[in-house]
């Protein structure tokens, strides 16, 4: 057993997938196999459990990970701390959904290269409730999601409150013109969208309960679907005013509860931040710096 060894465990768990944890420590999939198995026959248990879709970390290997994030994490520290070298270095994995990545993605990259040059950033787009989970399996270091959270595995803090609007065809006159259409007709992401449950519950507060549904998955897609007339969707308003302005769509506000949306990062509580993972936290709360 050695370190490197770790390093392929942390690749398994985050990629869920030998072959790709080969790829991603340039060595071949026979290898993470057989250091797998080592450290299973080192600690006496299943570290993963495995499938012909998916490998899962088992209750061996989540705790067999915190003890490998901490171990890479101090090594990490040792190494700043005996070589009297304050560059940070590293790698981290962030999670978001597709419009905040949007809205905030170059401005998060540019203030990280502009700090952190040494850190190097992977960005990652999916829905609430699999960024949350990833999260939870180590699969992301941290992640940009909806609140409220209520999860006392992960710590948080909140980031900012935007508007989420109605974005309709240039030719609506008002949310009662929306609701009067026959049939009514909604562009939506995939199920899982925190935009889309917005929608269904605003319509069923409406008593409405059957409506045509087109499914997209991109921003772009559904902005064009909308200004060509097919139906309407739930946005936030920054995203139309940034970006697609000047196309024939328009907006209508919301109610409160429905319209307005708080963004938390979160991350894991039961492992100490790794160095690059401290410096992108600081870009938002200097007071991580001191955790």
């Amino acid at each position: 057993m050695n370190l490197n060894d770790f390093k392929i465990f942390e690749a398994v768990a985050s990629l869920g997938n030998f072959t790709k944890a080969a790829e991603a420590m340039f060595t071949v999939q026979s290898n993470v196999t057989a250091r797998i198995k080592n450290l299973e026959e080192e600690f006496g248990a299943p570290l993963f459990s495995r499938s012909s879709r998916k490998v899962e970390l088992t209750q061996a290997g989540e705790t067999l990970m915190i003890y490998s994030k901490k171990l890479n994490h101090l090594i990490e520290e040792a190494k700043q701390s005996i070589g009297k070298n304050d560059v940070v270095k590293g790698q981290i994995r962030i999670g978001a959904l597709e419009t905040m990545i949007a809205l905030k993605g170059p401005e998060l990259v540019n203030s990280l290269a502009s700090q952190f040059p040494h850190v190097d950033l992977e960005f990652r787009s999916e829905m609430r409730d699999n960024l949350i989970s990833e999260v939870l399996s180590y699969k992301l270091d941290a992640a940009f999601v909806p609140a409220p959270i209520d999860l006392s595995d992960l710590e948080q803090f909140e980031i900012k409150t935007e508007e989420i609007v109605a974005v309709a065809p240039s030719n609506c006159k008002s949310l009662d013109d929306l609701l009067a259409q026959k049939p009514l007709k909604v562009i939506v992401f995939d199920q899982g969208c925190v935009f889309r449950a917005r929608l269904d519950s605003w319509l069923v507060s409406k008593g409405i309960t059957k409506y045509h549904k087109t499914e997209m998955n991109s921003i772009e897609g559904v902005i064009n679907f909308i200004e060509s007339g097919i139906g309407f969707s739930f946005l936030p308003k920054e995203i139309i005013s940034t970006f697609y302005g000047s196309r024939k769509v328009k907006t209508f506000a919301l109610p409160k509860e429905l319209g307005m949306m708080t963004t938390v990062l979160i991350y894991k509580k039961d492992i100490p931040l790794s160095p690059a993972l401290r410096a992108f936290l600081s870009l938002f709360d200097r007071n991580v710096e001191s955790i």
